[in-house]
């Protein structure tokens, strides 16, 4: 499994790595880049999430920034969907951050990469 998730373009890793953000989780454009195999490429996953071609089964709206912060969102009401989608599942906020103490996704990679 694991040479099949190397075989994968860096945007079918950022998708399949997406897909997997359970329910009530986010996890940050820095953080899916490094278990997509890029660590310096958050801004990549950034265009990954907005030219998704496949929502909601990939959960782009779980993908945030670093600091927690809510950026572009193209569904709804951009920005304001996208968090009361995150609320409904059950993301926890600090004003308009999400608190990621509390709500970040903490995949062990080995698991995320054999788990597609």
């Amino acid at each position: 499994m694991i040479g099949k998730m190397n075989s994968l373009s860096f945007r079918e890793r950022v998708y399949t790595i997406t897909r997997q953000i359970p329910n009530g989780n986010v996890a940050t454009y820095g953080q899916v880049a490094s278990l997509a195999g890029n660590p310096r490429a958050a801004r990549a996953v950034g265009m990954c999430m907005k030219t998704n071609p496949d929502a909601p089964r990939t959960p782009c709206h779980r993908v945030v920034a670093a600091d927690g912060s809510l950026t572009g969102y193209s569904a709804g009401n951009g920005i304001i969907t996208k968090k009361e989608m995150l609320i409904s599942e059950g993301v926890v906020f600090h004003g308009e951050l999400v608190d990621l103490n509390h709500s970040q996704w903490s995949p062990c990679k080995k698991e995320t990469v054999l788990h597609q």
